[in-house]
């Protein structure tokens, strides 16, 4: 129960203040930036991997679960309490985010601004990329050492920085799920269900091509 948790507490802290972020952004009329946006999203992505990483994985992301047990690095009984412990936790932040800011039309949910196929593939290559650092610096069920806070954080920021005036940068389906369901805005949500775990799912088949076997074992 512990692992279950803790991986609400992460989804939580990250829905909080990455989606809040996005909504002081606009209730203040941009002060935030978008680059103040993706520091928040990377910083606290770090911050609950140094928390809970040596509990749960800090996986705090339903694609990065599945990837990790599609690579036998975590066990596949453990994905659905995972998952809905995530989801638990996205939606107990985006009602919190509500409550605070009742004028909020999306809540910082991830609406698409190209058409539905190039942000698809956006989406699919920038969860790649996440899911290529992670499989690479973590086991699964717990994080290494310090890199992994600084490494995945870091491409989550990088990421967000440079794609999420576009596609919202989301890479995690409950990041999306939550804030969507809550302010109504479901569309194009579909693409943020599919796309990460795509991409997530062919990180771990580059990794296969390029490492040993034991990139896929626990």
């Amino acid at each position: 129960m512990k692992k279950y948790i803790a991986e609400a507490i992460g989804t939580f802290a990250l829905v909080f203040c990455g989606t809040g972020a996005i909504v002081v952004n606009e209730v203040t009329q941009g002060t935030v930036t978008n680059a103040g946006i993706a520091i928040t999203f990377g910083l606290i992505v770090m911050g609950m991997i140094y928390a809970f990483g040596d509990i749960s994985g800090a996986h705090i992301n339903p694609a990065v679960t599945i990837a990790f047990a599609y690579s036998k690095k975590f066990p596949w009984k453990e994905v659905p309490p995972y998952v809905i412990a995530q989801l638990l936790g996205a939606f107990a932040a985006s009602g919190i985010v509500l409550y605070l800011f009742p004028e909020s039309e999306t809540l910082g949910a991830t609406l698409p601004q190209l058409d539905v196929l190039r942000v698809l593939i956006f989406e699919v290559i920038l969860s790649f990329f996440l899911m290529l650092v992670i499989i690479n610096v973590s086991t699964g069920a717990k994080e290494i050492g310090v890199i992994a806070g600084i490494a995945i954080g870091g491409i989550v920021l990088l990421e967000a920085m440079f794609a999420g005036p576009i596609t919202g940068a989301s890479m995690n389906p409950a990041r999306s799920i939550a804030p969507a369901f809550v302010s109504g805005n479901l569309h194009g949500l579909w693409i943020y269900l599919i796309a990460p775990i795509l991409g997530c799912l062919l990180a771990v088949l580059s990794c296969k091509l390029v490492k040993d076997d034991n990139c896929c074992s626990e």
